[in-house]
């Protein structure tokens, strides 16, 4: 008798620790429900504080106040789109399959005299405004500085860089993709602008980040690198294009005065001179006459410029303005240093 009480209190003590148990498990599983449910205020915070460009690193300088993002302006953005019909009275097909005539080759042992320039192109000066021409082709955008821009990214997308970093002339550094678009589009500066309130001119109601791009109007110079070199074997002397470099303007804190060029990037003329072929120059009197391609144009030297360097009486390697601040005095002092060029030949010959 006394073992029968024995077995019927283990019996329920067995049963209170299994009770127990399970009450343990059935509190830690709404635990678990309870941390795992969303929390829909917390959820709304985050996706409020996501919008905000400046809560996105973390840290909101202006408190409160919205921030937002200005609308992309400029850029060589080229869409245009291809003509479904042949867009022309007569055939043009062929221009397309132009190739650059080979350069004669130089030997440096008949190279008599060689004299290095660096010149400017103004697209506003009354020649030059077919570098300006403003027109779609099935080609693409038939500005002179649009044709460099996609001749550059067409050969990045190949693989191929033919676009090198304007810290230098001397064709250094290959620029990337990515590179190369910071280039174009101005540096990648932005900058951060109030907008007050219309009727409390002391309250701010938000903030605007502008990022301005480069537009392809904004380009009005072009530099370009050349040698020229006299041979003696041929008796003549030659002019070659090293490098074509598009440059920014930069302008005096009023917005108005210029205050020099900038090249943004150079490219090395000969890779170029094949995509030059495949383009024709603007003729404002004649359409019909326009055959002249943009690499015969350059090789026929019509375009005008003006010299800003030379390694002529130049030992300390200095821009003409480095020298000279008058800017008449910059001019003559360039077309002196053509003349000098040009005297060289003609002081060779006997009449």
């Amino acid at each position: 008798m006394k073992y029968q009480h024995l077995k019927y209190f283990v019996f329920a003590a067995a049963m209170l620790i299994m009770v127990s148990a399970e009450a343990q498990r059935g509190r830690a599983r709404t635990q678990r429900n309870t941390n795992t449910q969303p929390d829909t205020t917390r959820q709304n915070q985050n996706v409020q504080q996501s919008t905000n460009p400046a809560t996105i690193s973390g840290y909101n300088p202006y408190g409160n106040t919205p921030i937002r993002m200005a609308p992309q302006i400029g850029g060589f953005n080229d869409t245009t789109k291809m003509s479904l019909r042949r867009d022309a009275a007569v055939e043009r097909s062929m221009f397309k399959d132009r190739l650059p005539l080979d350069y004669e080759f130089l030997r440096a042992d008949d190279a008599l005299y060689t004299q290095r320039v660096w010149r400017e192109i103004d697209i506003r000066e009354k020649i030059n405004l077919p570098f300006r021409y403003q027109a779609q082709d099935d080609n693409g955008d038939q500005r002179f500085v649009s044709i460099l821009v996609n001749a550059v990214r067409r050969e990045l997308k190949n693989g191929n860089a033919i676009a090198f970093s304007a810290e230098d002339d001397r064709f250094t550094t290959f620029l990337d993709s990515a590179a190369y678009e910071k280039a174009i589009g101005g540096g990648g500066q932005c900058d951060t602008l109030p907008v007050y309130n219309i009727t409390d001119p002391t309250k701010i109601d938000s903030f605007v980040v502008s990022c301005p791009n480069l537009s392809p109007d904004e380009i009005v110079k072009f530099r370009i690198k050349e040698e020229w070199v006299f041979d003696r074997e041929a008796s003549r002397m030659f002019v070659r294009i090293l490098g074509i470099a598009p440059c920014k303007t930069q302008y005096a804190p009023d917005g108005k005065t210029e205050r020099g060029v900038t090249p943004l990037f150079w490219i090395y003329y000969p890779d170029l001179r094949a995509t030059l072929a495949k383009y024709e120059v603007y003729n404002p009197k004649n359409m019909g006459m326009s055959r002249m391609t943009w690499e015969e144009l350059f090789e026929a030297r019509m375009f005008s410029s003006y010299i800003i360097k030379s390694t002529l009486d130049n030992p300390m390697n200095k821009m003409l303005r480095n020298l000279i601040n008058d800017p008449i005095l910059r001019l003559l002092e360039g077309d002196n240093i053509k003349d000098k060029i040009f005297n060289y030949e003609q002081n060779l010959w006997q009449y």
